[in-house]
């Protein structure tokens, strides 16, 4: 016997439902800022590989920290821009389910790697005499390859629970998707819907505990040494400020989601949720490459370096 209901193929983001004002405008802007997010984190990027001064274990987590901003954007603002043009705001089964995926992974991978400069930074104050045998080249490659491959397996695991469901609607009330909304569009919701997503919640606020708890043991340490506490200004100052940018904006969204009134506007609930795919990924490699001193002059070297080549080929 045929199934009457229809197998749906594209989902509406309704949450570009009201008339935006001044859409070129806004499109510009946002142009504008995915241009910034890449000359920032790409800069920081080449100037670490480019640098062999700087493959040491807390450049080399900060690099893939740029790369993680790259990639968990290139899943939102294409899309988005192409969206601020449009008046049709729709996507693809499988194209929602890949911006899920991107989106997903790329915060869950952030996480990770937050968590791995706090470990790096707890053993470099708080016992540095075996810093270098616990933070060789081999195990940082182990750490930075299971913080990129766990949150991948973990959301591949997740999305997949939901990619067999059949629809019973197709709108998604936001700008981009996730899984949350997607899941809640099935037509029935089985039990490893419910279940894996609680374990990732559950693994990655693990991380977030783990980091509070090497920020604790950092700060108790750094009461009793001089040296200690010039050594946490200089580079756990910007990991923290890094750490609270980033968790700050996932919760805004986060609770929003959950617990959100919807009589707020539609540009404000806009904001809240594109806010951590803003704000960390600038502010992030300008907190570093400020506060680094290192990584600072590094950065002045090669743009006069750069500047200084192009000035002899003119």
């Amino acid at each position: 016997m045929m199934d009457n209901v229809s197998v749906i193929s594209m989902f509406t983001l309704s949450g570009f439902s009201g008339t935006f004002s001044h859409r070129v405008t806004l499109f510009l802007l946002t142009l504008l800022c995915y241009c910034v997010i890449w000359l920032v984190n790409l800069t920081i990027v080449v100037t670490i590989i480019m640098d062999k001064n700087l493959h040491e274990p807390m450049y080399i987590f900060l690099c893939n920290l740029c790369i993680n901003g790259l990639y968990g954007t290139a899943g939102f603002y294409p899309k988005f821009l192409h969206d601020l043009l449009s008046t049709r705001h729709l996507i693809s089964v499988p194209g929602c389910f890949l911006q899920g995926f991107m989106i997903h992974s790329s915060v869950c991978a952030e996480l990770s790697l937050l968590a791995l400069m706090a470990y790096d930074r707890y053993v470099a104050i708080c016992r540095p005499l075996v810093y270098h045998s616990m933070m060789n080249t081999k195990r940082v490659g182990v750490y930075v390859f299971f913080a990129w491959i766990t949150p991948f397996f973990l959301m591949f695991i997740s999305t997949g629970t939901t990619v067999t469901s059949r629809f019973c609607g197709s709108h998604i009330p936001k700008i981009y998707c996730i899984n949350l909304l997607i899941s809640k569009l099935a037509c029935s919701a089985s039990i490893a819907q419910v279940v894996f997503p609680a374990f990732n919640y559950t693994f990655y606020v693990g991380h977030a505990v783990f980091i509070v708890w090497t920020y604790f043991f950092l700060i108790k340490s750094c009461k009793a040494s001089k040296e200690n506490r010039s050594k946490f200004m200089q580079t756990c100052l910007p990991h923290l400020l890094t750490l609270m940018n980033f968790v700050g904006s996932v919760l805004f969204d986060l609770l929003y989601v959950r617990f959100g009134s919807k009589d707020l506007s539609e540009n404000v609930q806009n904001f809240m949720a594109m806010e951590f795919l803003v704000i960390p990924p600038i502010i992030n490699p300008l907190i570093y490459g400020l506060r680094l001193t290192q990584l600072r002059k590094r950065i002045a070297h090669f743009l006069c370096c750069t500047g200084s080549v192009c000035r002899l080929k003119a």
